[in-house]
């Protein structure tokens, strides 16, 4: 059983940057793509930013040049750094996992999830 554990959410000023973490024990990166989504209150889940077998970005354009998606395979773990946070970006954001590769941004195509972080900006 695949098991995501995100971290690093918070309350934050406009402006300000955080990283989210999101830790997968034993997941390889070749084959595999991990995204990124987001929710706020009373909206459909977004994909904000994914990575393919390690290498490959991909990224919503609401969130190009502020927001980068890495991954370091040593620890397991994928990372979202985001740089100049909007009060636009709150929500809460979770970290998901597919074999394979598919429509990155669409939340279906992806059979495994963490439990959410959440990030507040006020502005």
């Amino acid at each position: 059983q695949v098991q995501l554990v995100e971290s690093g959410g918070g309350s934050v000023q406009a402006g300000s940057s955080l990283r989210l973490s999101c830790t997968m024990p034993g997941v390889p990166s070749s084959g595999n793509l991990m995204g990124w989504f987001r929710q706020a209150p009373g909206k459909q889940r977004e994909g904000v930013a994914a990575i393919w077998s390690g290498r490959s970005t991909y990224y919503a354009d609401s969130v190009k040049g502020r927001f980068t998606i890495s991954l370091d395979n040593a620890k397991n773990t994928v990372y979202l750094q985001m740089n100049n946070l909007e009060p636009e970006d709150t929500a809460m954001y979770f970290c998901a996992l597919r074999r394979g590769l598919t429509t990155w941004s669409r939340p279906a195509s992806y059979a495994y999830w963490g439990q959410g972080t959440q990030v507040t900006v006020s502005s």
